[in-house]
Formats: structure tokens, C-alpha cells, sequence
């Protein structure tokens, strides 16, 4: 286990190297530094941008030295903390990183502790009794939330629940503090979505477990069901579900995208799409390495898991 945590953690740290290197490279191109300049010079009233003010704009940034000594002081900053600074709304990025990610960590935090036990409880009941109208119940669901896109059931939701029955607010900006009324809409947009996947997967496995030659064998012995369900088969089938959900860290980011800009929530997915819209490189820079960085982790946790509850892993 030591070795295997060794080795992903070299990997990861090559991974992030990597990707720090390629995105100043993206982001050091001249269309992305013209394009900052002029955002960064026209919030200051500066109506064209001459060859002049472009060149001393590089000068007070230190843009016009060489590349590889602007990467290594980048790196640098990086090491401590100073991810610059945010020239859309000129305060540090690392603050701005930390209150996003904290609304995303609460909305994150509501849909895996609905979705786990939800869409395990619903998988294992499918896979149980395969064939079954539970089953098939179960499985129609799950393919029709799992084939809609998320857009489309923020949509449905919102005309619903908001402008129809107006039981919660159409918006989620938490402007006045925590409020689960607002947080419900972009909850359900997620959940929808994650519990029917997971809970396919998770039937899916208990089915191929249930159906195995050693689950048979327990049965024709005389073992209660019960105890051959909780104490051989659920173990194994629950192998797939976990690694999916260590790997669903690195999705909630991806997904937060589309259900924070449609709800107006401020968190991580708001903040980027804000950033690309106006070009706030720093903030780009800053929010494509968190979410390399969650990605590599959840790979790590889905490693470390699957070995974990795989005996053949562990011993192999």
C-alpha cells in the first residue's frame, strides 16, 4: 500500500508539473496576453490600446522578460501561496478561490451525502432481484435521468418548482448567507443526474455478483439469503460504486459549470465561467490547477479504495 501511495503521488506531482507548464505556455501566447491587457486597461477608462500603453503594460507586469525565468518565478509563487491576482475584480485569486470553492464544498457536501446511500440502496436492490418490475423499475429510471442533460433538467426544475408552483427561488446567489430554500434547484439538478448513473453501476455489479459461481454455491449450502447478501456479495459488488464515487469528486467540478451559471450560484463553476468570459488569465490559471489537482486525488482515492476492498489487490 505504501508503494502504490508512493507511486501515484510521484505521478501526481509530474502531472501537475506538466500541466503548470503547458497552461503558461497557452496562457503566455500573445492573443492571451493582448486580450488580458485590454480587459485589465479598459476597466481603467482607457478607451483604445495603443502599441505604447500595451508595451509599458507589459513592463509593469514583468510580462517582457524572458519565458523560462517568468515559468520558474511562477512556480515560485505557486510554492507560497500567491496565485496573483484578479484583474476582473482586483482581489487576490486565492481569496477568490477560497469563497468559491467553499459554496461548491457545501453544495458538493448535500449531493454525496443524498447520493450514496440513495443510489446504493436502489442499485443493490435492483441487482438483488434481477429481472424483477423493482429491477426494471429501477433501471427505466435511471436511463431516462442519466440521458437528459443537466441543462435541460435545471430547465424542468426551475419552470416547475420556481416559476409554477414557486415553492423555492429561481436563483441560488446566496446573497444574504446560507439558505437551503436556495440551495434545493441546483441540488436536484445534480442529484437527478448522479443518483440514477451510480445507482446503474451499482446494479449492475451486484447482478454480476449475485450471478457468480461462489454466491450460488453459498445458497445450495443453506446459508440464510441474507447473510450471503450482506456478508459475500454486497463486499464485492460495492467495489465499482466506491471507485465512482472517489472519481465523482473530479465530476462534481465538471458539472457545477452548467448548475451554478443557470442558478447564478457562487461558487467554483461560476467564478470560471466568469473568468474565461473576460479573460482574467490569472484566475484561468489558477482555477485549471484546482481542478487538475481534485482530478489526480480522485484518482488516488479510487486506487487506494479499489485495493482496499479487492482482496486480489491487496495481496497480489
Amino acid at each position: 500500500m505504501n508503494v502504490l501511495l508512493l507511486r501515484r503521488v510521484i505521478q501526481m506531482l509530474l502531472i501537475m508539473l506538466t500541466v503548470a507548464a503547458l497552461l503558461f505556455v497557452i496562457f503566455d501566447s500573445e492573443q492571451f496576453r493582448h486580450k488580458a491587457a485590454v480587459a485589465e486597461l479598459g476597466a481603467l477608462g482607457l478607451a483604445t490600446l495603443s502599441e505604447a500603453d500595451y508595451q509599458g503594460w507589459l513592463q509593469r507586469k514583468g510580462l517582457n522578460r524572458p519565458a523560462p525565468v517568468r515559468f520558474v518565478r511562477w512556480l515560485k509563487d505557486i510554492a507560497h501561496g500567491d496565485l496573483g491576482q484578479s484583474s476582473e475584480k482586483d482581489v487576490a485569486v486565492s481569496t477568490l478561490l477560497k469563497e468559491s470553492l467553499g459554496h461548491t464544498a457545501v453544495l458538493a457536501f448535500f449531493v454525496f451525502l443524498i447520493m450514496i446511500p440513495l443510489a446504493i440502496a436502489l442499485g443493490v436492490l435492483a441487482g438483488m432481484e434481477t429481472g424483477s418490475m423493482l429491477d426494471r423499475l429501477i433501471s427505466v429510471v435511471s436511463v431516462i435521468t442519466t440521458s437528459t442533460p443537466q441543462i435541460a433538467t435545471a430547465v424542468v426544475l426551475t419552470v416547475v418548482f420556481a416559476l409554477g408552483l414557486r415553492w423555492f427561488p429561481s436563483k441560488s446567489a446566496m446573497t444574504e448567507g446560507f439558505s437551503f430554500r436556495e440551495l434545493v434547484l441546483p441540488l436536484l439538478t445534480i442529484l437527478i443526474y448522479d443518483v440514477g448513473y451510480l445507482a446503474r453501476m451499482t446494479r449492475a455489479s451486484m447482478a454480476e455478483v449475485m450471478g457468480s459461481q461462489y454466491i450460488r454455491t453459498a445458497l445450495l449450502k443453506g446459508l440464510p439469503y441474507r447473510q450471503v447478501v450482506v456478508r459475500h456479495a454486497l463486499r464485492n459488488a460495492l467495489v465499482v460504486p466506491v471507485t465512482l464515487i472517489c472519481l465523482e469528486l473530479n465530476g462534481i467540478l465538471s458539472q457545477v459549470v452548467v448548475v451554478e451559471v443557470f442558478f447564478q450560484y457562487s461558487g467554483f463553476g461560476r467564478m470560471l465561467f466568469d473568468a474565461a468570459n473576460y479573460g482574467d488569465i490569472q484566475v484561468l490559471q489558477a482555477a485549471t490547477l484546482v481542478a487538475v489537482f481534485v482530478a489526480v486525488m480522485s484518482q488516488l482515492l479510487s486506487d487506494v479504495a479499489y485495493r482496499f476492498l479487492n482482496p486480489r489487490m491487496r495481496f497480489a
